[in-house]
């Protein structure tokens, strides 16, 4: 990486932390403040939107301090703009909703809206799927509802997980970090500029965060989640054109802390019968608080597993593809466990835990009546002897009276 692009990423840091004071300001004037109520984790009124400071830092930085490194072919360079559109119908989807709170459907139509876009001008979309044991499947028609759905997906899964001071922030710092890194050393087939602008994006958060961790000075907002989850969703899919097995389980366990929410939170509101965008306080970073860690400490923990799932993701380029199918097994079985310890889904919903400990119960049993037997043999029944019948032990009483 050249000595330009290394400045490049310190000046946007720099351009972040600089422009978020101005954006609180202009929080405050339009309106995007977070009051306090029963969902809300803040005690007192807070500016919101702080993604716009990200988004304009970003840019600054794509669009004149890395000009040099915008391409010129003319497929690139429209997929370029292409991506940059779909980030403005993302900022302003974000803007307005933290101005006046959209309804959950609005909200979709505009994350839709930017999905659309970037599928048919910016060319970001798969095609096709390398599958272990099945080779190379054409995705044809089926590619379109299949990149929409990622981006919907890993979207709304970011915006999900902005409940805490920081946490989605330095989350996506950690899954953005960590899919750069994977670009650029294990998946050769990634475009040079998807990962410099990942970095750029990864800058420009680095830079936002101190206003943002706990206590929180100004969030993100949905211009901000939004915009974040977006551009994650769109890096990752710049690589999964042709994807592979390796290439497309290592996106979702990078970021298997939003996924895993995400799914979990889907499942909850199902099960009791609630709608899917019904919101509750039973997510990750409400079911930890409510185990009694701090506010700091939980957003601290969640950035702990989410370097977890990261280090995971980078087991897979260097494993085999059986070893690649049993990693995920593992991993899989122990989301579960977790997922259930916690009380994610609920606390009586517990089926993974009840079976394993309806085995160790059972083991446990017959080791200690082995035990007992071994300890006190002369009270185990012996096995010359046979027990007497029960319906021969009442008729000789009878015949006694």
């Amino acid at each position: 990486m050249r000595f330009e692009i290394i400045v490049s990423l310190f000046a946007t840091m720099i351009i972040s932390a600089v422009l978020t004071p101005f954006v609180r300001r202009f929080a405050f004037l339009i309106g995007a403040v977070d009051e306090p109520s029963a969902r809300r984790v803040n005690k007192v009124p807070m500016p919101t939107m702080g993604g716009l400071a990200i988004f304009i830092a970003y840019n600054f930085t794509m669009f004149v301090l890395m000009r040099n490194q915008i391409p010129t072919a003319p497929d690139k360079l429209f997929q370029f703009w292409g991506m940059f559109a779909g980030q403005c119908i993302i900022i302003i989807t974000g803007m307005i909703d933290d101005v006046v709170e959209l309804k959950p459907y609005q909200k979709m139509i505009g994350i839709l809206l930017a999905a659309v876009e970037v599928y048919f001008l910016g060319g970001v979309r798969m095609t096709t799927i390398t599958l272990p044991f099945l080779g190379i499947l054409n995705l044809g028609w089926i590619g379109f509802p299949v990149t929409i759905l990622w981006i919907a997906a890993i979207t709304n899964a970011i915006n999900l997980l902005d409940g805490l001071d920081g946490l989605a922030t330095g989350v996506s710092i950690i899954a953005l970090f960590t899919t750069g890194f994977t670009g650029l050393f294990f998946l050769p087939s990634t475009n040079i500029l998807v990962v410099v602008m990942i970095f750029t994006l990864v800058a420009a958060e680095i830079g936002f965060l101190p206003y943002n961790f706990f206590p929180a000075r100004i969030y993100l907002g949905d211009t901000g989640a939004l915009f974040i989850g977006f551009m994650i969703s769109v890096f990752s899919l710049s690589g999964l054109k042709n994807a592979t097995f390796i290439s497309v389980i290592i996106p979702l366990m990078i970021l298997g802390v939003p996924i895993t929410d995400t799914v979990y939170a889907m499942l909850r509101r199902r099960l009791n019968n609630q709608s899917i965008s019904h919101a509750d306080k039973r997510h990750l970073h409400h079911r930890l608080m409510q185990m009694g860690l701090t506010h700091r400490q939980t957003v601290l923990v969640i950035y702990g597993i989410s370097l977890i799932f990261s280090f995971i993701a980078l087991l897979y380029p260097l494993s085999t593809i059986w070893g690649s199918v049993f990693l995920t097994i593992g991993i899989l079985i122990g989301i579960e466990i977790f997922v259930e310890a916690i009380g994610l889904v609920g606390e009586n919903r517990t089926p993974v835990l009840n079976w394993i400990r309806r085995i160790v119960s059972s083991n446990t049993s017959q080791e200690a009546s082995q035990d007992f037997e071994r300890e006190h043999p002369q009270k185990a029944p012996t096995k010359n002897k046979q027990e007497e019948p029960l319906s021969r032990v009442v008729k000789n009483r009878r015949q006694k009276k």
